[in-house]
């Protein structure tokens, strides 16, 4: 008889299961291993330390109440900030979103408050040089005028290597490592456990640009934004790298490492490759194969043998499991994420090379952008969707990605407004925008167009599915306009009468001549936020009175229910907006 194995339907959401051994599949079914109960099973681990510290002053207490009361405050407070973002649950987060105000705080106020501090520390900076001999030896164009975003001061290199960009880096991969939480699986080597990791890729990615900036040949290459762009594209790719040289060697890609019983195989979803057995599981019954037939140190094949006239499946290592295709298609996602991060870059430089533009270029730029964006969206909605067993199928998952390319696109947009000329081409832009949210979105939850979703093969979840996952994303993109907004004109007010309004110039709005002016940017982005509210509030009363769905409500129900959704909304946000700063700032150093 088989020994009796430890059994648990997987989730994704609430329980944090043991992420050594992750969800990949619908369940988890594994022989017992010694090894793997010593392993840490997810961040909460990091995270140990920061209990409620336990008082105990013994024959002291007369002496310390006012101090006594004072640390339980404190302690509380830790409690507090822990069970909010390190490691959040669900009661800390009802809590925090329950009122229209909390949720203002924590989702709009804190990102932006975030990246506007961010931009705002002041750089050291020095005048540039009047030799025109040295732009040429360095490989410097020809100085054009502040509107274009030409440098007009040099920085630091140092001081912008270790406190701008290691920042920016830091987030960029508390971001991927969030994602790989609410995958349920850890990236980092065991041994080395996840705080030392990241240190090392932080060292890694800080020295590369170091011999590039000493070299004078190659020194001209550090000042171009999309240097720093790809050296942090890189960063973020190192974690997927890691976990997928984890897997290998760990040989996850096997479906059998040990020796299952029938039980175990039951509940285990495979995925056979080679031979004629290539039916899914879900479409016929799967075979019963015999322990003694799988070798595992035989080449990858599936080899059918007979047994009296029938043709017998022999199980080699041809056989991968369901959980090793989902990780290749959540790497898939990512990557296509980090992608439409890289194209972010490339669609402001091209912005910034072509001013001025008129009414026409101002929308086609904006809507190229948009279908760009929608097209990267698509089709990672459709990696991480689907039902139990097919791709991902990542509810949470899904949220977050839909809020990273929402973001994404709202923050190169906001940036464009620096370089509207007059009221009519916000009016033009808001327009476009608001009729797309108040009229496309009640038309888009109609029975009529769910069918024929359905019937071309775009969708296949039911009515009322379908009307949850519109109202997400209308919720989403509440978030979306408003934090990006908020960051917006939070940063051009500190930049424009800020130190570091010679780094960003195109904030500066220094230039008379320039058409751009800082009054007309604030006030018309300003009268555009309370057109989106307003157009935001018209919408979610259309969906509660004609189909009796409460956006808020669903929004809030998913935040309560995957309270890791919070924590790396904020990473994601934060991130996002850093990339939009990121793609202006002017580099030349000292």
């Amino acid at each position: 008889m088989p020994t009796i194995f430890s059994f648990q339907q997987g989730s994704e959401s609430r329980a944090r299961q043991n992420e050594e051994s992750p969800l990949l599949g619908r369940f988890r079914a594994v022989p017992a291993d010694e090894g793997r109960e010593r392993r840490r099973s997810s961040v909460k681990h990091w995270f140990a330390s920061f209990r409620r510290t336990s008082l105990n002053y013994g024959a002291l207490i007369a002496a310390g109440t006012n101090e006594e009361e004072a640390e339980v405050q404190e302690s509380r407070r830790l409690d507090g900030l822990r069970s909010l973002l390190l490691v959040p649950e669900q009661n800390s987060i009802k809590q925090a979103i329950e009122h229209w105000w909390g949720r203002w705080l924590l989702l709009f106020a804190l990102p932006a408050l975030i990246a506007i501090i961010w931009c705002g520390i002041p750089f050291p900076i020095y005048p540039l040089s009047s030799d025109p001999l040295e732009f040429i030896q360095l490989g410097y164009a020809e100085q054009r005028t502040p509107g274009h975003g030409e440098a007009l001061v040099r920085l630091n290199f140092w001081f912008f290597l270790i406190v701008y960009y290691g920042f920016y880096d830091c987030v960029a991969l508390l971001w991927i490592t969030k994602l790989f939480h609410i995958y349920n699986l850890n990236w980092w080597p065991l041994r080395l456990g996840l705080p030392p990791t990241i240190l090392a890729i932080i060292v890694v990615s800080l020295a590369i640009p170091i011999p590039i900036y000493l070299n004078p040949r190659s020194q001209w290459l550090v000042r171009h934004n999309t240097l720093w762009v790809l050296l942090t594209f890189f960063s973020m790719l190192l974690p997927v790298i890691v976990a997928f040289r984890i897997l290998l060697k760990s040989e996850r890609y096997l479906g059998l490492q040990n020796h299952i019983s029938d039980t175990q195989k039951l509940f285990t979803s495979t995925t056979w490759i080679g031979g004629r057995d290539t039916v899914g599981p879900r479409t016929r019954q799967r075979a019963v194969a015999q322990a003694s037939a799988f070798n595992p140190r035989a080449p990858l094949e599936v080899r059918g043998g007979t047994a009296a006239g029938e043709a017998q499946p022999r199980l080699r290592k041809g056989w991968i499991p369901a959980s090793f295709v989902r990780f290749m298609w959540f790497c898939l996602a990512m990557f296509i994420g980090m992608l439409a991060y890289v194209l972010g870059e490339a669609y402001a430089e091209v912005y910034l090379r072509t001013l001025p533009h008129n009414n026409i270029d101002t929308v086609i730029y904006v809507y190229s952008w948009v279908v760009t964006i929608h097209i990267l969206d698509g089709l990672v909605a459709w990696i991480l969707g689907g039902e139990d067993g097919e791709r991902v199928a990542s509810y949470p998952l899904g949220w977050i990605f839909k809020l990273y390319f929402m973001l994404t696109y709202q923050t190169y947009v906001r940036a464009l407004y620096a370089r509207l000329r007059s009221p009519s081409q916000f009016a033009v832009l808001q327009i476009l925008s608001s009729s797309s949210l108040v009229v496309v979105t009640p038309i888009s939850m109609t029975r009529l167009v769910h069918s024929g979703l359905v019937v071309v093969g775009l969708n296949g979840q039911s009515y009322n599915e379908y009307k949850k996952f519109v109202a997400r994303n209308t919720f989403i993109r509440g978030i979306v306009e408003n934090v990006s907004m908020l960051a917006f004109l939070g940063e051009i007010v500190v930049l424009h009468y800020g130190s570091n309004k010679d780094v960003y110039p195109y904030f500066s709005f220094s230039d008379p001549d320039d058409p751009y002016t800082f009054r007309l940017t604030f006030w018309a982005s300003s009268v555009t936020w309370a057109c989106e509210i307003v157009a935001g509030w018209v919408v979610r009363r259309i969906l509660s009175i004609g189909f009796k769905l409460n956006v808020t409500a669903e929004g809030k129900a998913d935040l309560i229910s995957w309270p890791e959704l919070v924590p790396t909304s904020l990473a994601v946000m934060v991130h996002v907006l850093q990339n939009m700063l990121f793609s202006i700032i002017r580099l030349r150093f000292h």
